[in-house]
Protein backbone atom coordinates (compact mmCIF):
# COMPACT_ATOMS: atom_id res chain seq x y z
CA UNK A 1 0.00 0.00 0.00
CA UNK A 2 1.11 3.51 -0.45
CA UNK A 3 0.69 7.19 0.07
CA UNK A 4 1.92 10.39 -1.56
CA UNK A 5 4.65 10.35 -4.20
CA UNK A 6 8.06 11.77 -3.20
CA UNK A 7 9.38 14.21 -5.83
CA UNK A 8 11.72 12.24 -8.05
CA UNK A 9 14.44 14.87 -8.10
CA UNK A 10 14.66 14.59 -4.33
CA UNK A 11 15.30 10.87 -4.48
CA UNK A 12 18.74 11.20 -6.01
CA UNK A 13 19.78 13.47 -3.18
CA UNK A 14 18.32 11.10 -0.62
CA UNK A 15 20.28 8.22 -2.06
CA UNK A 16 23.53 10.07 -1.39
CA UNK A 17 22.59 11.33 2.07
CA UNK A 18 23.54 8.39 4.28
CA UNK A 19 24.01 9.62 7.83
CA UNK A 20 26.04 7.98 10.55
CA UNK A 21 24.18 5.81 13.02
CA UNK A 22 24.53 6.72 16.69
CA UNK A 23 26.17 4.38 19.16
CA UNK A 24 23.73 1.64 20.10
CA UNK A 25 23.76 -0.94 22.83
CA UNK A 26 24.34 -4.39 21.42
CA UNK A 27 22.72 -5.84 24.54
CA UNK A 28 25.39 -8.55 24.68
CA UNK A 29 23.93 -10.12 21.54
CA UNK A 30 26.95 -9.67 19.28
CA UNK A 31 25.41 -6.96 17.10
CA UNK A 32 24.95 -3.24 17.62
CA UNK A 33 21.36 -2.18 18.03
CA UNK A 34 19.85 0.56 15.91
CA UNK A 35 19.56 3.61 18.14
CA UNK A 36 16.93 5.58 16.23
CA UNK A 37 14.06 6.98 18.28
CA UNK A 38 11.54 4.90 16.35
CA UNK A 39 13.26 1.54 16.82
CA UNK A 40 12.30 -0.83 19.61
CA UNK A 41 14.59 -2.99 21.69
CA UNK A 42 16.94 -5.42 20.02
CA UNK A 43 15.46 -8.93 20.11
CA UNK A 44 17.30 -12.23 19.90
CA UNK A 45 15.83 -15.54 21.03
CA UNK A 46 18.59 -17.87 19.92
CA UNK A 47 21.60 -19.33 21.67
CA UNK A 48 24.85 -17.43 22.08
CA UNK A 49 25.23 -14.13 20.25
CA UNK A 50 23.66 -12.92 17.02
CA UNK A 51 25.80 -12.44 13.92
CA UNK A 52 23.58 -10.09 11.90
CA UNK A 53 20.58 -7.82 12.39
CA UNK A 54 17.36 -7.43 10.41
CA UNK A 55 14.78 -4.69 10.98
CA UNK A 56 11.14 -4.16 10.15
CA UNK A 57 9.99 -0.73 8.99
CA UNK A 58 6.25 -0.25 9.51
CA UNK A 59 3.73 2.40 10.72
CA UNK A 60 3.32 1.54 14.40
CA UNK A 61 0.95 4.45 15.15
CA UNK A 62 -2.39 5.56 13.74
CA UNK A 63 -5.04 3.49 11.98
CA UNK A 64 -2.51 0.98 10.63
CA UNK A 65 -0.92 0.29 14.02
CA UNK A 66 -2.82 -2.94 14.70
CA UNK A 67 -2.00 -4.20 11.22
CA UNK A 68 1.69 -3.35 11.75
CA UNK A 69 1.74 -4.97 15.18
CA UNK A 70 0.43 -8.21 13.70
CA UNK A 71 3.03 -8.03 10.94
CA UNK A 72 5.78 -7.78 13.55
CA UNK A 73 4.26 -10.67 15.50
CA UNK A 74 4.32 -12.77 12.32
CA UNK A 75 8.00 -11.93 11.80
CA UNK A 76 8.75 -13.04 15.37
CA UNK A 77 6.87 -16.29 14.82
CA UNK A 78 9.03 -17.06 11.78
CA UNK A 79 12.19 -16.20 13.70
CA UNK A 80 11.09 -18.43 16.58
CA UNK A 81 10.37 -21.31 14.20
CA UNK A 82 13.83 -20.91 12.66
CA UNK A 83 15.58 -20.79 16.02
CA UNK A 84 16.62 -17.22 15.20
CA UNK A 85 18.98 -18.61 12.59
CA UNK A 86 19.38 -18.50 8.84
CA UNK A 87 21.50 -21.52 8.03
CA UNK A 88 24.51 -21.12 10.32
CA UNK A 89 23.97 -17.37 10.73
CA UNK A 90 22.30 -16.17 13.93
CA UNK A 91 19.82 -13.35 13.34
CA UNK A 92 18.64 -10.58 15.70
CA UNK A 93 15.63 -8.35 15.05
CA UNK A 94 14.44 -4.81 15.73
CA UNK A 95 11.00 -3.37 14.97
CA UNK A 96 11.18 0.24 13.74
CA UNK A 97 8.40 2.79 13.30
CA UNK A 98 8.09 5.00 10.21
CA UNK A 99 4.98 6.92 11.32
CA UNK A 100 4.54 10.36 12.84
CA UNK A 101 3.04 10.63 16.32
CA UNK A 102 0.84 13.59 15.39
CA UNK A 103 -0.66 12.23 12.17
CA UNK A 104 -0.35 8.48 12.67
CA UNK A 105 0.78 8.24 9.03
CA UNK A 106 4.15 7.39 7.51
CA UNK A 107 6.46 10.38 7.43
CA UNK A 108 9.01 11.26 4.76
CA UNK A 109 11.65 12.55 7.18
CA UNK A 110 11.30 9.53 9.47
CA UNK A 111 11.54 7.12 6.53
CA UNK A 112 14.68 8.88 5.34
CA UNK A 113 16.32 8.79 8.77
CA UNK A 114 15.40 5.14 9.26
CA UNK A 115 16.94 4.18 5.93
CA UNK A 116 20.09 6.14 6.69
CA UNK A 117 20.41 4.32 10.02
CA UNK A 118 19.93 0.91 8.38
CA UNK A 119 22.51 1.76 5.73
CA UNK A 120 25.07 2.96 8.28
CA UNK A 121 24.47 0.11 10.74
CA UNK A 122 27.08 -2.40 9.56
CA UNK A 123 25.28 -5.35 11.19
CA UNK A 124 22.04 -4.70 9.27
CA UNK A 125 21.75 -7.07 6.29
CA UNK A 126 18.05 -6.74 5.49
CA UNK A 127 14.85 -4.77 6.07
CA UNK A 128 11.30 -6.13 6.09
CA UNK A 129 9.14 -3.27 4.86
CA UNK A 130 7.82 -0.91 4.10
CA UNK A 131 4.03 -1.07 4.25
CA UNK A 132 3.42 2.29 2.54
CA UNK A 133 4.85 2.60 -0.96
CA UNK A 134 5.58 6.30 -0.52
CA UNK A 135 7.94 5.45 2.32
CA UNK A 136 9.57 2.80 0.11
CA UNK A 137 10.21 5.48 -2.53
CA UNK A 138 12.34 7.28 0.04
CA UNK A 139 14.11 4.26 1.51
CA UNK A 140 14.94 2.06 -1.50
CA UNK A 141 17.52 4.38 -3.13
CA UNK A 142 19.27 5.03 0.19
CA UNK A 143 19.54 1.31 0.90
CA UNK A 144 20.52 0.67 -2.71
CA UNK A 145 23.66 2.78 -2.25
CA UNK A 146 24.51 1.49 1.24
CA UNK A 147 28.07 0.32 1.93
CA UNK A 148 28.77 -3.35 1.22
CA UNK A 149 26.71 -3.54 -1.96
CA UNK A 150 23.39 -2.28 -0.60
CA UNK A 151 20.86 -3.52 1.92
CA UNK A 152 18.19 -6.01 0.86
CA UNK A 153 14.60 -4.87 1.34
CA UNK A 154 11.62 -7.25 1.19
CA UNK A 155 8.17 -5.68 1.37
CA UNK A 156 5.04 -7.45 2.62
CA UNK A 157 2.77 -4.56 1.65
CA UNK A 158 3.98 -2.20 -1.10
CA UNK A 159 1.75 -2.32 -4.18
CA UNK A 160 2.88 0.71 -6.23
CA UNK A 161 3.71 -0.56 -9.73
CA UNK A 162 6.42 2.05 -10.30
CA UNK A 163 8.71 0.66 -7.59
CA UNK A 164 9.60 -2.28 -9.84
CA UNK A 165 8.01 -1.85 -13.29
CA UNK A 166 7.38 0.92 -15.78
CA UNK A 167 3.86 1.89 -16.70
CA UNK A 168 1.93 4.73 -18.26
CA UNK A 169 0.91 5.57 -14.71
CA UNK A 170 4.60 6.09 -13.74
CA UNK A 171 7.04 8.92 -14.38
CA UNK A 172 9.59 8.18 -17.14
CA UNK A 173 12.43 7.89 -14.60
CA UNK A 174 10.67 5.11 -12.70
CA UNK A 175 11.61 2.52 -11.60
CA UNK A 176 15.30 3.11 -12.44
CA UNK A 177 15.46 6.22 -10.24
CA UNK A 178 15.09 4.02 -7.15
CA UNK A 179 18.20 1.99 -8.02
CA UNK A 180 21.06 4.49 -8.47
CA UNK A 181 23.69 1.71 -8.23
CA UNK A 182 22.22 0.09 -11.33
CA UNK A 183 21.39 -3.11 -9.43
CA UNK A 184 18.14 -4.08 -7.75
CA UNK A 185 18.04 -4.56 -3.96
CA UNK A 186 14.25 -4.54 -3.44
CA UNK A 187 11.63 -7.27 -3.76
CA UNK A 188 8.08 -7.77 -2.58
CA UNK A 189 5.96 -10.79 -1.82
CA UNK A 190 2.59 -9.18 -2.65
CA UNK A 191 1.21 -8.53 -6.15
CA UNK A 192 1.45 -4.94 -7.33
CA UNK A 193 -1.43 -2.62 -8.17
CA UNK A 194 -1.71 -3.74 -11.79
CA UNK A 195 -2.83 -7.15 -10.57
CA UNK A 196 -4.98 -5.62 -7.85
CA UNK A 197 -6.71 -3.21 -10.23
CA UNK A 198 -7.34 -6.04 -12.69
CA UNK A 199 -8.69 -8.31 -9.98
CA UNK A 200 -10.99 -5.67 -8.52
CA UNK A 201 -12.33 -4.79 -11.98
CA UNK A 202 -12.96 -8.47 -12.72
CA UNK A 203 -14.79 -8.82 -9.40
CA UNK A 204 -16.88 -5.72 -10.13
CA UNK A 205 -17.99 -7.20 -13.45
CA UNK A 206 -18.75 -10.52 -11.75
CA UNK A 207 -20.99 -8.60 -9.33
CA UNK A 208 -22.94 -7.11 -12.22
CA UNK A 209 -21.38 -3.66 -12.03
CA UNK A 210 -21.67 -1.89 -15.38
CA UNK A 211 -21.09 1.82 -14.62
CA UNK A 212 -18.66 2.50 -11.74
CA UNK A 213 -17.56 5.92 -10.51
CA UNK A 214 -13.92 6.04 -9.35
CA UNK A 215 -12.62 8.31 -6.56
CA UNK A 216 -9.03 8.70 -5.47
CA UNK A 217 -7.29 10.71 -2.76
CA UNK A 218 -6.05 14.12 -3.89
CA UNK A 219 -2.31 14.75 -4.19
CA UNK A 220 -1.56 11.05 -3.71
CA UNK A 221 0.12 9.56 -6.74
CA UNK A 222 -0.28 6.00 -5.50
CA UNK A 223 -4.03 6.45 -5.10
CA UNK A 224 -4.20 7.99 -8.57
CA UNK A 225 -2.22 5.06 -9.93
CA UNK A 226 -4.60 2.58 -8.32
CA UNK A 227 -7.55 4.39 -9.84
CA UNK A 228 -5.93 4.27 -13.27
CA UNK A 229 -5.23 0.54 -13.02
CA UNK A 230 -8.89 -0.11 -12.22
CA UNK A 231 -10.02 2.09 -15.10
CA UNK A 232 -7.65 0.40 -17.58
CA UNK A 233 -8.89 -3.04 -16.64
CA UNK A 234 -12.54 -1.98 -16.43
CA UNK A 235 -12.44 -0.52 -19.91
CA UNK A 236 -10.79 -3.68 -21.24
CA UNK A 237 -13.69 -5.62 -19.74
CA UNK A 238 -16.24 -3.34 -21.42
CA UNK A 239 -17.45 -1.47 -18.33
CA UNK A 240 -18.76 2.06 -18.90
CA UNK A 241 -17.04 4.50 -16.51
CA UNK A 242 -19.57 6.83 -14.88
CA UNK A 243 -16.87 9.29 -13.82
CA UNK A 244 -13.57 10.02 -12.10
CA UNK A 245 -12.95 12.53 -9.32
CA UNK A 246 -10.78 13.17 -6.26
CA UNK A 247 -11.49 13.56 -2.58
CA UNK A 248 -9.59 15.95 -0.36
CA UNK A 249 -8.46 14.11 2.79
CA UNK A 250 -8.59 17.41 4.71
CA UNK A 251 -12.16 18.28 3.76
CA UNK A 252 -14.70 18.48 6.62
CA UNK A 253 -17.25 16.50 4.61
CA UNK A 254 -18.01 15.09 1.16
CA UNK A 255 -21.67 15.97 0.74
CA UNK A 256 -21.13 18.15 -2.33
CA UNK A 257 -18.78 15.59 -3.88
CA UNK A 258 -21.24 12.77 -3.39
CA UNK A 259 -24.08 14.89 -4.78
CA UNK A 260 -22.01 15.32 -7.97
CA UNK A 261 -21.31 11.60 -8.07
CA UNK A 262 -25.01 10.79 -7.61
CA UNK A 263 -25.89 12.90 -10.66
CA UNK A 264 -24.03 10.38 -12.87
CA UNK A 265 -26.22 7.49 -11.63
CA UNK A 266 -23.39 5.02 -10.99
CA UNK A 267 -24.10 1.48 -9.88
CA UNK A 268 -20.85 1.32 -7.87
CA UNK A 269 -18.29 3.59 -6.22
CA UNK A 270 -14.62 2.58 -6.24
CA UNK A 271 -12.26 4.12 -3.65
CA UNK A 272 -8.51 4.27 -4.27
CA UNK A 273 -6.67 5.53 -1.21
CA UNK A 274 -6.25 4.98 2.50
CA UNK A 275 -8.63 4.84 5.44
CA UNK A 276 -6.32 7.39 7.10
CA UNK A 277 -7.23 9.88 4.37
CA UNK A 278 -10.58 10.66 6.05
CA UNK A 279 -11.96 7.43 4.65
CA UNK A 280 -14.57 6.86 7.35
CA UNK A 281 -16.23 10.22 6.62
CA UNK A 282 -16.06 9.52 2.88
CA UNK A 283 -17.90 6.22 3.41
CA UNK A 284 -20.54 7.85 5.61
CA UNK A 285 -21.27 10.56 3.06
CA UNK A 286 -21.41 8.00 0.25
CA UNK A 287 -24.12 6.06 2.11
CA UNK A 288 -26.03 9.25 2.95
CA UNK A 289 -26.08 10.41 -0.68
CA UNK A 290 -26.35 7.17 -2.66
CA UNK A 291 -27.77 4.61 -0.28
CA UNK A 292 -26.35 1.53 1.40
CA UNK A 293 -23.66 -0.63 -0.11
CA UNK A 294 -26.13 -3.06 -1.61
CA UNK A 295 -28.09 -0.32 -3.41
CA UNK A 296 -24.93 1.19 -4.90
CA UNK A 297 -21.93 -1.08 -4.49
CA UNK A 298 -18.92 0.24 -2.63
CA UNK A 299 -15.57 -1.23 -3.61
CA UNK A 300 -12.14 -0.18 -2.35
CA UNK A 301 -8.47 -0.96 -2.70
CA UNK A 302 -6.48 -2.51 0.14
CA UNK A 303 -5.96 0.76 2.03
CA UNK A 304 -9.49 0.17 3.37
CA UNK A 305 -9.16 -3.58 3.90
CA UNK A 306 -8.56 -3.51 7.64
CA UNK A 307 -10.57 -3.86 10.81
CA UNK A 308 -10.11 -0.16 11.54
CA UNK A 309 -12.37 0.65 8.57
CA UNK A 310 -15.24 -1.23 10.18
CA UNK A 311 -14.47 0.18 13.62
CA UNK A 312 -14.29 3.78 12.36
CA UNK A 313 -17.11 3.76 9.79
CA UNK A 314 -19.49 1.59 11.81
CA UNK A 315 -22.69 0.40 10.08
CA UNK A 316 -21.89 2.52 7.00
CA UNK A 317 -19.12 0.06 6.11
CA UNK A 318 -21.43 -2.95 6.09
CA UNK A 319 -21.46 -4.75 2.77
CA UNK A 320 -18.54 -2.84 1.23
CA UNK A 321 -15.95 -4.86 -0.66
CA UNK A 322 -12.21 -4.38 -0.34
CA UNK A 323 -9.54 -5.91 -2.51
CA UNK A 324 -6.47 -7.53 -1.02
CA UNK A 325 -3.22 -8.09 -2.90
CA UNK A 326 -2.76 -11.78 -2.30
CA UNK A 327 -4.55 -14.55 -0.46
CA UNK A 328 -6.76 -13.94 2.57
CA UNK A 329 -5.45 -15.39 5.85
CA UNK A 330 -8.46 -17.69 6.20
CA UNK A 331 -7.71 -19.41 2.89
CA UNK A 332 -4.04 -20.24 3.52
CA UNK A 333 -2.89 -23.83 3.82
CA UNK A 334 0.10 -25.64 5.30
CA UNK A 335 2.66 -23.25 6.81
CA UNK A 336 0.32 -20.30 6.25
CA UNK A 337 -2.51 -21.94 8.15
CA UNK A 338 -0.12 -22.77 10.98
CA UNK A 339 1.10 -19.17 11.18
CA UNK A 340 -2.45 -17.80 11.15
CA UNK A 341 -3.36 -20.23 13.94
CA UNK A 342 -0.42 -19.06 16.03
CA UNK A 343 -1.40 -15.43 15.53
CA UNK A 344 -5.05 -16.13 16.35
CA UNK A 345 -4.04 -17.67 19.67
CA UNK A 346 -2.33 -14.40 20.58
CA UNK A 347 -5.15 -12.14 19.38
CA UNK A 348 -7.93 -13.45 21.60
CA UNK A 349 -10.53 -13.65 18.85
CA UNK A 350 -9.53 -10.58 16.86
CA UNK A 351 -9.20 -11.21 13.10
CA UNK A 352 -5.79 -11.75 11.54
CA UNK A 353 -4.98 -8.88 9.18
CA UNK A 354 -4.16 -9.72 5.55
CA UNK A 355 -0.59 -8.47 5.61
CA UNK A 356 0.47 -10.42 8.70
CA UNK A 357 1.10 -13.70 6.81
CA UNK A 358 2.83 -11.72 4.05
CA UNK A 359 5.14 -10.21 6.66
CA UNK A 360 5.91 -13.73 7.81
CA UNK A 361 6.60 -14.75 4.20
CA UNK A 362 8.85 -11.71 3.72
CA UNK A 363 10.78 -12.72 6.83
CA UNK A 364 11.18 -16.27 5.55
CA UNK A 365 12.37 -15.07 2.15
CA UNK A 366 14.93 -12.82 3.83
CA UNK A 367 16.14 -15.58 6.16
CA UNK A 368 16.55 -17.96 3.23
CA UNK A 369 18.62 -15.32 1.43
CA UNK A 370 20.80 -14.77 4.51
CA UNK A 371 21.36 -18.53 4.75
CA UNK A 372 23.12 -18.36 1.37
CA UNK A 373 25.66 -15.87 2.68
CA UNK A 374 25.41 -13.14 5.30
CA UNK A 375 27.26 -10.36 3.45
CA UNK A 376 25.02 -7.59 2.19
CA UNK A 377 25.72 -8.19 -1.49
CA UNK A 378 25.37 -11.96 -0.99
CA UNK A 379 21.94 -11.52 0.58
CA UNK A 380 20.77 -9.36 -2.32
CA UNK A 381 22.04 -11.81 -4.92
CA UNK A 382 20.31 -14.72 -3.15
CA UNK A 383 17.09 -12.71 -2.84
CA UNK A 384 16.73 -12.64 -6.63
CA UNK A 385 17.23 -16.41 -6.80
CA UNK A 386 14.27 -17.03 -4.48
CA UNK A 387 12.06 -20.01 -5.29
CA UNK A 388 9.33 -20.58 -2.69
CA UNK A 389 7.56 -23.92 -2.69
CA UNK A 390 4.58 -24.44 -0.39
CA UNK A 391 5.49 -21.34 1.58
CA UNK A 392 3.38 -19.33 3.97
CA UNK A 393 1.40 -17.71 1.13
CA UNK A 394 1.89 -20.45 -1.45
CA UNK A 395 4.44 -21.16 -4.17
CA UNK A 396 6.11 -18.44 -6.22
CA UNK A 397 9.48 -17.09 -7.31
CA UNK A 398 10.92 -13.60 -7.20
CA UNK A 399 11.19 -12.30 -10.76
CA UNK A 400 14.01 -10.13 -12.08
CA UNK A 401 11.90 -7.03 -11.35
CA UNK A 402 11.47 -8.04 -7.71
CA UNK A 403 7.81 -9.04 -8.01
CA UNK A 404 6.25 -12.39 -7.09
CA UNK A 405 5.59 -14.59 -10.11
CA UNK A 406 2.07 -15.47 -8.93
CA UNK A 407 -0.50 -12.69 -8.49
CA UNK A 408 -3.73 -13.83 -6.79
CA UNK A 409 -6.09 -11.13 -5.57
CA UNK A 410 -8.65 -11.56 -2.80
CA UNK A 411 -11.82 -9.60 -2.19
CA UNK A 412 -13.38 -9.40 1.27
CA UNK A 413 -16.76 -8.11 2.40
CA UNK A 414 -17.30 -6.02 5.52
CA UNK A 415 -19.51 -7.26 8.33
CA UNK A 416 -18.30 -7.51 11.92
CA UNK A 417 -14.94 -8.05 10.25
CA UNK A 418 -13.77 -8.43 6.67
CA UNK A 419 -14.63 -11.93 5.49
CA UNK A 420 -13.27 -13.55 2.30
CA UNK A 421 -15.67 -13.27 -0.62
CA UNK A 422 -13.59 -14.31 -3.65
CA UNK A 423 -10.09 -15.07 -4.88
CA UNK A 424 -9.22 -14.03 -8.42
CA UNK A 425 -6.08 -14.60 -10.47
CA UNK A 426 -6.44 -12.13 -13.34
CA UNK A 427 -5.34 -13.07 -16.83
CA UNK A 428 -2.02 -11.55 -17.92
CA UNK A 429 -3.78 -9.57 -20.67
CA UNK A 430 -6.04 -7.92 -18.09
CA UNK A 431 -3.09 -7.13 -15.82
CA UNK A 432 -1.31 -5.55 -18.79
CA UNK A 433 -4.41 -3.45 -19.55
CA UNK A 434 -4.49 -2.30 -15.91
CA UNK A 435 -0.79 -1.52 -15.96
CA UNK A 436 -1.21 0.73 -18.96
CA UNK A 437 -4.03 2.60 -17.23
Amino acid sequence: MACKLIPLLLLAALALGIAACGDGDGGGDGVTALSGAGCGELEFGGEGEADVLIASDLPLQGDSSERAKQMNDAIREVLDDSGWQAGETKVAFQACDDSDEKTGEWDEAICRQNAQDYAAGSDVVGVIGTYNSGCAQVEIPILNRAPGGGVAMVSPGNTLICLTEDSQTCDPEEPDVYYPSGKRNYARVVPNDAAQGAGLAQFAQDQGVASPFVLFAAEDETSRGQAETFIGAAQALGLDLAGLDVWDPDAPDYEALMDRVAETSPDAIVLAGLLEQNGAKLIADKVAALGDNQSVRLLAFDGFAQQATIDDAGPDAEGMFASLPGRAPETLKGPGKELVGALESELGGEPVELFAPYAGQAAQVLLDAIASGSGRSQVIAALFETQVRNGIVGSFRITETGDPSVAPISVAVAGESFEPEAEITPERELIDAARQG
